[in-house]
Formats: structure tokens, C-alpha cells, sequence
């Protein structure tokens, strides 16, 4: 007979079975450059990527696994310069500091800065493509973050 002490899901998390709850804080801008929405959609969707990839309960606050932290910069810059001095492209960048509390499993508990970033053409106008660009680098933080607090790879 094979006794484990984790809860697999088909993501590879490797959660332990006493975890019943997670809560996420409010992640606040803190960032130089302020983009209005970021804290609400990047705070909402951690939470959406929790409940939708775990088991867990989510709770307003002290949950078994706990997230908080707070955006640490937001900023475009070039990163392709023409022969006239122009941007060819420019990148979106995005850091996110990240507490991670483990109530059941303290040893697993971090703290760490995640960034990620997107490219795209200078010619195109931002405000109609921020929308998509933060979609996907909000994805791909929060993928790390979770693989970080409990993939086991």
C-alpha cells in the first residue's frame, strides 16, 4: 500500500492535503509609472488562477497558503533603435513582488520579485494594445509565481 502526503493536480502542483484555503491580498501599484487597472486585473486574476488550478478554498484573509505583495514597476522602453535615432520596438515591462506564506509548510514560503515583459512595434499605438500585452504578461507572472509557491520541479 502507497501512502502520500501531497495532493497532485493536473497542473503538477504538489499541494500538501491539510491545505484547505488560500487568500490573496490586494497586490497595490507602487510602481513609478501607474497604470490604473493593473492591481485590480492582476490581483483578480491570481485569484481566478487559484480557484480555477486548486482545490483550495479562497478566503478573504490568513488562508493555509497566503500571496501578497504589491506591482514594483511598470515601465515601456526602447529596445530596437532605427539608424535615425527612432524605436523600432519597445518593450512592456512588468515586476511584481511577491510574499508567499505557507502556514503548513513554512520551508516552502518565499519572497521574490517576478517580471516579466512583451514587445511590440513603436508604430503601433499603445493605449490599443496595453490591454493584450497585460493579459499575457500577467499570465505568465502568475504562472510563475504558482509554479514557484508549489510546483515542485
Amino acid at each position: 500500500m502507497v501512502c502520500s502526503c501531497s495532493v497532485y493536480t493536473f497542473t503538477g502542483a504538489d499541494i500538501h492535503p491539510d491545505a484547505k484555503t488560500t487568500s490573496v491580498t490586494y497586490f497595490q501599484n507602487q510602481a513609478t509609472l501607474v497604470q490604473p487597472t493593473l492591481s485590480q486585473q492582476f490581483t483578480n486574476d491570481l485569484q481566478e488562477y487559484l480557484i480555477q488550478q486548486t482545490d483550495l478554498n479562497l478566503i478573504r484573509s490568513n488562508g493555509d497558503l497566503q500571496f501578497e505583495g504589491y506591482i514594483s514597476d511598470y515601465k515601456i522602453t526602447p529596445i530596437s533603435i532605427s539608424s535615425n535615432d527612432q524605436a523600432n520596438q519597445n518593450r512592456l515591462s512588468v515586476k511584481v513582488f511577491v510574499r508567499f506564506t505557507n502556514q503548513i509548510e513554512p520551508d516552502n514560503s518565499y519572497e521574490q520579485t517576478f517580471s516579466r515583459y512583451a514587445d511590440f512595434d513603436s508604430n503601433l499605438n499603445l493605449s490599443q494594445i496595453e490591454e493584450s500585452l497585460l493579459e499575457e504578461i500577467i499570465s505568465e507572472l502568475i504562472e510563475d509565481l504558482f509554479n514557484k509557491a508549489v510546483v515542485n520541479w
